[in-house]
């Protein structure tokens, strides 16, 4: 009986990592790359053919979808820093990872500490907001500052043998996302952008009357935990590119370039059109000059957003006659 239980669970284990591994391939090379190749051999971009550029610009895709798709709800909560300090916590998490890697037998995924930190992290500040009477900028430097402590302090107890590892989440680099990362992250955005589309109209409504929305029975506080946790998934999904320093950057910046968009639906697309533009961009001037591919995100991200708001400054002028 024993020996059947562990042939059916084999076989199950079997079935499943080669269903899992035929649609990552299938995403990934047969529709994914094939698309990017064909588009290479059209524009005579090779780089487009290239595999690791291929799931940089995958991972780009995600972060522009995710960043301001989330981010639209923070900085209209005014919460635009929990990105930060997620950011931080995710830090830790990374840290506690590779601690526990290079500590025991253990084989863990950093990814996935930083996911459940930072989602734990995510919850510890809106209880903080909710019930410990605490304002939220004292809430987020409370986790942000602590969460630092706890990745520091894990990252100098290995005598600093985890300090290389951790570097590449530090800075983001192109070159860190594998093929399973890349997979990992294309499932996050997809639930991401699900769970979004499910509980939009609610998100809307605690977003911008929160008393109001009280008042007609909606779970004000479960959409606040929902919220910060979906800021977590996306702060561990930029992580492998932006980097833990500058992740934040992808739930605020397009999101203010795009408001003067009226509407918050279109805002939300022009912020999604804002961070293709930055993450695309940037991604391609990084591989072009060998330089850090979150920092030229930043950069490009804040150069679209001077754009806008130079737009908007002229088109006033205009409107005033004084040009």
């Amino acid at each position: 009986m024993i020996s059947t239980q562990i042939l059916v669970s084999l076989a199950f284990a079997l079935f499943t990592d080669g269903l899992v591994g035929g649609a990552v391939d299938f995403v990934l090379d047969d529709l994914w790359g094939t698309a990017l190749e064909l588009l290479a051999a059209l524009t005579g971009f090779d780089i487009l053919a290239l595999p690791f550029m291929q799931r940089a610009y995958l991972a780009a895709v995600c972060i522009a979808l995710i960043g301001p798709l989330v981010g639209s709800f923070l900085v209209h909560r005014e919460m635009a820093m929990i990105g930060d300090t997620l950011a931080h916590s995710a830090f830790a998490g990374v840290a506690a990872g590779l601690f526990a890697n290079a500590v025991s037998p253990l084989s863990v995924s950093p990814l996935l500490t930083a996911l459940v930190v930072a989602a734990v992290a995510a919850l510890l500040v809106q209880a903080l907001v909710d019930h410990a009477g605490a304002y939220r900028d004292t809430s987020l430097a409370i986790v942000l500052t602590g969460s630092f402590a706890v990745g520091s302090v894990l990252v100098t107890a290995t005598d600093g043998g985890i300090a290389v590892g951790i570097s590449a989440y530090l800075f983001g680099s192109l070159a860190t996302v594998t093929r399973i990362n890349a997979a990992l992250l294309l499932a996050m955005s997809v639930v991401v952008i699900a769970v979004v589309a499910a509980a939009y109209r609610p998100l809307v409504y605690v977003t911008f009357d929160e008393v109001g929305a009280r008042a007609v029975g909606l779970a004000v506080t479960r959409y606040s935990q929902l919220l910060a946790v979906l800021t977590a998934v996306v702060v561990v999904a930029a992580m492998q590119i932006m980097g833990v320093i500058l992740v934040a950057a992808m739930l605020v910046i397009p999101v203010a370039a795009a408001t003067p968009v009226r509407g918050f639906t279109r805002s939300i697309a022009a912020g999604v059109v804002a961070g293709l533009l930055s993450t695309v961009l940037g991604v391609t001037l990084s591989y072009w000059y060998d330089v850090a591919a979150g920092g030229t995100i930043v950069l490009v991200a804040i150069g679209i957003y001077g754009v806008s708001k130079g737009a908007v400054w002229a088109n006033h002028r205009i409107s005033l006659g004084d040009i």
